[in-house]
C-alpha cells in the first residue's frame, strides 16, 4: 500500500484522506489551521457553534448522502421550507417563484415570461453544453433582453466579480439554478437541507474515521514544499520535517500552487498561473431579532456594496438569528484591508437598511473572517483552461475548488472530488 500525504484538512482532504485509510493506505494530513474543516470549520460565536461560512444541503447531494450513510450520519440531514427574497429599488420583494416573478413590478409582462422560461429551462436542462463557451452576460441577455440583465443581474455580479463580472461562466451560472431549481417541494416551494449540529457534525465523524483507519492530521503544520523529482512525487516539507511519499494530494488554493511546488514543470505553472480567484470578508452576526423572512436575500440597491446576505437560522433552527454579510473582493482591492470594526459598523448599518426596525441593541455579537482565496473565476472555455487533477508528476494531484466547474463550491462537491482522488492512487 502506499504512503499518501493530503496537504489541507477542509472536507475534500478529509474524504480523500478517508477513503484512502479506509483502502489500507498509510495516510498523514496535513493541515495549517487549528482546525480541521478549512470553510467548513465551526467557531465560537458568543457561546454558540457556528460554521465559519454558510453552507446547506440540496437534494441533487447524492455524493454527500453516501458518506454520510457511511459514517453513520444518514439520519442527520434535516429539510427545511425556505424562501428567498430579492431587495430592489428600496424595497423587499418575495423571489425565486412564478407567483412571485409575476408580482414584481420590477419587469414588465413579456420580460417577466422571458425570465420565466430561462429559469424553468435552466432547471431541466442536464448538461451545459454550449453554454461552457458564452458568458453568463451573453446567455442571460439572449433570454430576458438587455434591460433584465442591467437591473437584475449585473450588480450581483458586479459586487461579487468586480472587474471579472462580464465574463463569468454562463455554464457556472447554469449549474447554480439548476441545484437550487433541483430542490424543491413544488414549482411553488423551495426546500434545503442541513446537517443537524452543522458542518461540524461530518468534519468530526471525518477526523474520528480517519483515525479510525490508522491515519494521522497534523493540526498547526502547514506544508512548505511538495518535492518532486525525476518526473514523480517524492515527499513533502512541514514544520520543519520531511515525510516521504509515495503519493500526494494536495486541495490548497490554485494561487498557492507554484509556491508549493517550485518543480512543476513549466506549462503546468502557466495553467495554474491562469486561474484568478478572489477573496472574501464575512461578517457573521448574533441578533435577538430577524431581519427578513427569509433564507437568503439578493441585493441590487445602489446604497449596498453586498450582493446579499444569508439569515441561516431560517434554515438551521439555533438560538437567536444567525446572519452572513459577504463582502467578495479581490484582496487587492483597497477595501479588502480595512479593519474589521469598518466591516462590522457597515454590514451592521445594510442589516438596518433592510429592517430599519433593527436596533443596537439587538446585536449579540459579530466576527468578521476572512479568506484571500474564496470563488475562483470562471470565464467561458474554463473547462479547458483546467489542468488535469492527475498531474504529469507521477503520484502527485492537484485540486481546489476551481476543480468542481461547473459545479459552484459546496460540501458535497468536495467528498466527491475527495473520493475520487483516493480511489486514484490505486
Amino acid at each position: 500500500m502506499s504512503r499518501i500525504v493530503v496537504v489541507g484538512a477542509g472536507v475534500m482532504g478529509l474524504a480523500a484522506a478517508y477513503h484512502a485509510a479506509k483502502r489500507g493506505h498509510e495516510v498523514t494530513v496535513l493541515e495549517g489551521a487549528p482546525e480541521a474543516g478549512g470553510m467548513a470549520a465551526h467557531f465560537d460565536l458568543a457561546g454558540l457553534s457556528i460554521e465559519r461560512f454558510y453552507h446547506f444541503v440540496c437534494k441533487a447531494d447524492r455524493p454527500l448522502f453516501t458518506l454520510l450513510s457511511e459514517l453513520g450520519l444518514a439520519d442527520t440531514v434535516r429539510w427545511v421550507p425556505t424562501s428567498m427574497g430579492y431587495y430592489f429599488d428600496g424595497a423587499l420583494h418575495p423571489w425565486g417563484d412564478p407567483v412571485s416573478l409575476l408580482r414584481f413590478d420590477g419587469l414588465g409582462p413579456v420580460e417577466k415570461i422571458r425570465y420565466g422560461l430561462m429559469m424553468a429551462l435552466s432547471a431541466w436542462r442536464r448538461e451545459a453544453g454550449r453554454l461552457e463557451t458564452v458568458s453568463a452576460r451573453e446567455w442571460i441577455t439572449a433570454w430576458c433582453g438587455r434591460r433584465v440583465y442591467e437591473r437584475m443581474w449585473a450588480p450581483l455580479f458586479r459586487l461579487k466579480f468586480h472587474e471579472y463580472a462580464d465574463d463569468i461562466s454562463a455554464a457556472w451560472v447554469w449549474s447554480r439554478i439548476k441545484r437550487i431549481g433541483s430542490s424543491r417541494r413544488s414549482m411553488f416551494e423551495e426546500e434545503l437541507g442541513h446537517i443537524e449540529g452543522g458542518s461540524e457534525t461530518l468534519i468530526t465523524a471525518l477526523v474520528d474515521a480517519i483515525a479510525q483507519c490508522g491515519g494521522k492530521i497534523r493540526l498547526s503544520m502547514p506544508a512548505t514544499r511538495i518535492d518532486i523529482g525525476d518526473g514523480r512525487v517524492r515527499g513533502v516539507e512541514a514544520g520543519g520535517a520531511y515525510l516521504a511519499a509515495d503519493a500526494v494530494i494536495s486541495t490548497v488554493p490554485t494561487p498557492l500552487v507554484n509556491d508549493l511546488i517550485p518543480g512543476l514543470p513549466a506549462e503546468a505553472r502557466a495553467r495554474y498561473e491562469a486561474i484568478r480567484n478572489i477573496g472574501v470578508v464575512c461578517a457573521v452576526f448574533r441578533l435577538r431579532t430577524s431581519v427578513t423572512p427569509h433564507f437568503w436575500v439578493n441585493i441590487a440597491d445602489p446604497r449596498f456594496e453586498i450582493p446579499g446576505i444569508i439569515e441561516a437560522s431560517r434554515l438551521r433552527k439555533v438560538p437567536d438569528t444567525v446572519v452572513y454579510v459577504p463582502y467578495y473582493m479581490p484582496q487587492t482591492h483597497p477595501k479588502f484591508r480595512r479593519p474589521d470594526d469598518f466591516f462590522r459598523a457597515e454590514a451592521f448599518g445594510y442589516l438596518k437598511l433592510l429592517n430599519p426596525s433593527l436596533r443596537d441593541d439587538d446585536l449579540i455579537a459579530c466576527h468578521i473572517g476572512r479568506l484571500r482565496y474564496a470563488q475562483p473565476i470562471c470565464p467561458p472555455g474554463f473547462a479547458a483552461m483546467l489542468p488535469p487533477v492527475q498531474t504529469s508528476v507521477a503520484g502527485l494531484q492537484i485540486a481546489d475548488t476551481c476543480f468542481y466547474y461547473p459545479e459552484d463550491r459546496g460540501i458535497s462537491e468536495s467528498v466527491r472530488l475527495g473520493g475520487l482522488m483516493a480511489q486514484r492512487v490505486a
